[in-house]
C-alpha cells in the first residue's frame, strides 16, 4: 500500500490551481445553468489501462470548493485500473463538482500517466536487480506530487533536492578541476548523514572518483560494454547508476549489465497524461 503525502503538502497547490481556473468571477457557466442548490453525483473514471496516482487531487479540489461533499475512492493509488474502471465516487453540490472537475482531473491524470509510465520501466527490469529511480528533472511547483506518482508505479526516489545529497556532476568537475579532487572536496563537506555521488563520463574517470570512496557513481551514457566493465571494475565499492540513453526500448539491456539503479528522467518529463474522466450518474 502506498502512503499518501499529507494534505498539508498538496492543499496549496489545489488552492494555487483553483484560483487560476477560477479566476475573477468564478464559474460563470455552472452560476448561469445550475440551481444553487443543486446536488450532483458522479464518478470519475479511467479511459485507458493505467496506475493510478493523485486521487487526493480531486478529493482536494471538490472539498475546497463543497466541504461537505463526500468522496470515496473505489481504485486507491498504486493500484491498476483498467478501461472503465471506478477511481471514485463523489456527490456535492453541482456547481462546486463541475467547478472543482478540471483541476482534480489534470492533476489526476498527469500523475497517474507518471505513474503507468514508471509501472511499464519497473516491469521491464523486473529479475535483474535493479532499481528504477526518477530525477529532479520534475514540473515546477510538482516535484513531491510526481515523485509521489513514481512511487505509485514502483519506482524510487532518487533525491529530492540539492540539498538531499551532493551529486557531483560534470559542471562541478569542470569548475574543481577534476573528479577525484571533487571527490575529495565532497567528502571533506559531508556530514556523516550525506552521501555523496559522482557522474563520471569514461571508465578513467571511474577509476580515478572510486580511489576516493564515493558511495554512488553515475554512469553517463556508457556504452553497455562499458557498463559491464564497470560493474567488474566497482567489485562493490559503489552503488552504480546508470543515466543516459535509457528509455523503454534500452532499459532491460542496460538493468541486466550489472549496474544497481537506472535514472530516468522520462519518468516526469516526459509521461503522457493517463485519460480519466467525470461522469454524472
Amino acid at each position: 500500500m502506498i502512503t499518501p503525502l499529507p494534505d498539508l503538502l498538496v492543499r496549496p497547490i489545489i488552492d494555487m490551481a483553483l484560483a487560476e481556473d477560477l479566476g475573477r468571477a468564478g464559474d460563470i457557466t455552472a452560476q448561469a445553468c445550475i440551481d444553487a442548490d443543486a446536488r450532483l453525483s458522479v464518478v470519475y473514471a479511467a479511459r485507458q489501462d493505467g496506475r493510478v496516482a493523485g486521487l487526493s487531487c480531486a478529493r482536494l479540489a471538490l472539498a475546497a470548493l463543497d466541504p461537505t461533499a463526500a468522496f470515496e475512492v473505489v481504485t486507491p493509488d498504486g493500484a491498476d485500473a483498467a478501461p472503465g474502471a471506478i477511481l471514485a465516487r463523489a456527490q456535492g453540490n453541482a456547481r462546486a463538482v463541475l467547478a472543482a472537475e478540471r483541476t482534480g482531473l489534470n492533476l489526476l491524470g498527469k500523475l497517474s500517466g507518471v505513474a503507468t509510465l514508471t509501472r511499464a520501466y519497473v516491469r521491464l527490469v523486473q529479475g535483474t536487480g535493479a532499481t528504477i529511480v526518477d530525477t529532479r528533472k520534475t514540473t515546477p511547483g510538482l516535484r513531491a506530487l510526481e515523485k509521489y506518482a513514481v512511487r505509485c508505479g514502483g519506482g524510487i526516489n532518487h533525491r529530492f533536492g540539492l540539498d538531499d545529497a551532493i551529486l557531483i556532476k560534470d559542471n562541478h568537475v569542470a569548475a574543481c578541476g577534476g573528479v577525484g579532487e571533487a571527490v575529495r572536496r565532497a567528502r571533506a563537506f559531508a556530514g556523516h548523514l550525506v552521501k555523496v555521488e559522482v557522474e563520471v563520463d569514461g571508465l578513467d574517470q571511474l577509476e580515478d572518483a572510486l580511489r576516493h570512496r564515493p558511495d554512488v557513481v553515475m554512469l553517463d551514457n556508457f556504452s553497455l560494454d562499458d557498463l559491464k566493465t564497470a560493474v567488474a571494475l566497482a567489485k562493490g565499492r559503489a552503488v552504480l547508476e546508470a543515466s543516459g540513453g535509457v528509455n523503454l526500448t534500452t532499459v532491460r539491456a542496460i538493468a541486466e549489465t550489472g549496474v544497481d539503479v537506472i535514472s530516468v528522467g522520462a519518468l516526469t518529463h516526459s509521461a503522457l497524461v493517463l485519460d480519466i474522466g467525470l461522469d454524472a450518474v
